[in-house]
């Protein structure tokens, strides 16, 4: 038998020489074979858990990566970290778990690899904050990494049209304005989510699987298929597979994820009208290989890219949609053909993604994916937003908003937290033109930067998602719909202007110039911080979102909470 030569390796530090004899022991009592103790060890992480069906079907497909691993002669060790789902965590107090829960995956994927000397990692992930949550460990250790996404979840079906969770979080709003009967709600509830996977629309893990695929992390179009697909299981074993030939040729995750890979990632986003959410995870992948990439990076390539997939929420397709009509690589040729895609970026494959572009054949159908020529709108789908109200800058969907519905200029109704405001929309005491302004919901002021689809929802469902503006400084799902301004900074925690907004400011938002304003001198303002009494006070005075909000950094910057690679002293896989 040849012996690798594991002196570059992670794993030799468990596997080799008299003195990791007791470590040995271990190994072979698992049914570990001495051949395979000698091999490269790829650890294959997955965030399966019976929470939600988003993470339900990746235990089954990390059966198909380790099969894809030990065909290229590595040996494959399955382990699994949290999800905190935000389709169950929202509307209430458990949403503040969600972003901390980034983190938590990221740490606790890189303690298992630290800790076991894991030499590659493939990682699979079904949720919101997984998906980023992943591919911050893999740019953190800088293994040789790939990614892959569990897939969506296949739309249900109603009265002959598509349906998602969208619709059900929506039908909550239509009912409480006496337009849906308890019935109607109880049908749609049971068909809305008919299958294993995540959201169907481009809500934020679709969002971020695009963006896998689009970084160069996740081999071309492996996001695409739904979880039920037993087809999955192929691009499981692919990426088995691919991770053993990145380690042949040391090719690691930051060699993939590049100041150019993430502009690509920021392209696909804006021209399939993504999630919000990217504007954070971006700039939080960045801050994991040093890159500075920040919201204002992200948005600037926002603002001069075309929005041509037309998906949920603005649009009409799924994911399933986008799949069928040729998926990821299809849109990123779309991109290449206008010159917004750098085509020298290595991938997931050990190829370039010029290289990769070149294998695809088919073309824009015209119906999910319109040629770029003829885009629906001429700008991405996502705006950044600056102004007295946000120097850090905020964030808007726009895709699906007609350009002339892009501005709003209203008195704002201010409201401490997001159930207040969904108190007052529930009553309907708010008026047609306010802005609703939702603060002490950033991420250290919540903590934990909650999402507010149950409101926006629920404004929608009233037939008000047109009729009002939404701004604050925690989140908005990948899902909602209307003119909701998130990411707001500085937060009010931290003092910023959204914290000394009154009833009655009058405030400017508007998506076509970038502006986010109130009409307060820079003295009002100033004046009001003087008297502003400090944060609000929360009810975590301990636990795990007590050390995040002391931790977290600002929205602009991805909310981390480290100092990431640039204060780095080693290496993980040199070490």
């Amino acid at each position: 038998m040849t012996k690798l030569d594991k002196s570059h390796l992670p794993s030799r530090h468990v596997t080799e020489g008299p003195s990791r004899a007791p470590h040995r022991s271990y190994f072979y009592a698992m049914g570990i074979s001495e051949e395979e103790i000698n091999q490269p060890w790829v650890g294959v992480a997955t965030c399966w858990n019976e929470a939600a069906p988003c993470n339900i079907s990746l235990n089954r497909q990390a059966q198909a990566v380790k099969m894809g691993v030990k065909s290229a002669k590595g040996t494959p060790r399955e382990f699994t970290t949290i999800t905190v789902t935000d389709g169950i965590a929202m509307g209430h107090e458990g949403m503040r778990s969600s972003l901390a829960s980034r983190e938590a995956i990221a740490d606790t994927v890189e303690l298992t690899m630290r800790g076991h000397c894991y030499d590659a990692i493939v990682g699979l992930a079904g949720c919101d904050k997984s998906l980023p949550g992943m591919m911050m460990a893999m740019v953190r250790l800088n293994t040789p990494s790939v990614f892959i996404y569990g897939g969506s979840i296949l739309p249900g079906r109603l009265d002959g049209k598509d349906v998602t969770v969208q619709d059900v979080f929506e039908a909550v709003g239509q009912h409480q304005a006496g337009n849906y009967s308890d019935e109607q709600l109880a049908i749609l509830e049971r068909v809305a989510c008919p299958s294993a996977g995540a959201c169907g629309g481009q809500f934020t893990a679709n969002t971020m699987a695009c963006v896998s695929e689009a970084i160069g992390l996740a081999l071309p179009n492996s996001s695409g298929a739904p979880a039920p697909y037993e087809s999955r299981d192929s691009y499981g074993e692919a990426s088995g597979a691919a991770v053993m030939n990145l380690i042949e040729k040391n090719i690691r995750a930051r060699d993939i994820v590049t100041r150019k890979s993430l502009e690509n990632a920021a392209r696909i986003v804006a021209c399939t009208g993504g999630s919000t959410n990217a504007g954070l995870h971006l700039p939080a992948i960045a801050h994991e290989a040093g890159i500075e990439f920040d919201l204002d990076d992200v948005c600037e390539i926002f603002r001069d890219t075309p929005y041509f997939v037309d998906l949920k929420p603005g649009g009409q397709y799924v994911a399933k949609d986008l799949y069928e009509a040729g998926g990821v690589p299809v849109v990123m040729n779309e991109l290449r053909k206008a010159g917004l895609i750098h085509e020298d970026c290595i991938t997931a494959t050990g190829h370039s993604m010029g290289e990769e572009l070149d294998r695809i054949t088919r073309k824009a159908d015209g119906k999910v994916v319109f040629p770029v020529e003829t885009p629906i709108t001429p700008t991405g789908g996502v705006v950044g937003l600056k102004g007295n109200l946000a120097p850090e800058g905020a964030i808007v969907k726009v895709a699906g908003i007609p350009t002339q519905h892009q501005r709003f200029v209203g008195p704002a109704r201010v409201f401490e937290s997001e159930e207040e405001a969904f108190e007052a929309v529930k009553a309907r005491t708010y008026k047609e033109g306010e802005v609703l302004v939702i603060r002490n919901e950033g991420p250290a002021g919540g903590p934990g930067m909650r999402e507010m689809l149950a409101t926006t929802a629920a404004l929608s469902g009233q037939g008000m998602g047109k009729k009002v503006a939404l701004i604050t400084d925690g989140r908005f799902s990948g899902a909602t719909r209307g003119f909701c301004v998130g990411h707001v900074g500085p937060e009010s925690a931290h003092g910023g202007p959204i914290g000394m907004l009154k009833d009655g400011d009058i405030i400017t938002i508007d998506a076509t110039t970038g502006e986010l304003s109130v009409n307060l001198t820079d003295e009002e303002l100033a004046e009001r911080k003087a008297n502003w009494k400090g944060p609000k006070e929360t009810i975590y005075a301990s636990g795990a979102l007590w050390k995040y909000a002391r931790l977290v950094g600002s929205a602009k910057l991805g909310a981390c909470t480290h100092p990431g690679a640039k204060e780095e002293k080693h290496v993980y896989m040199d070490l």
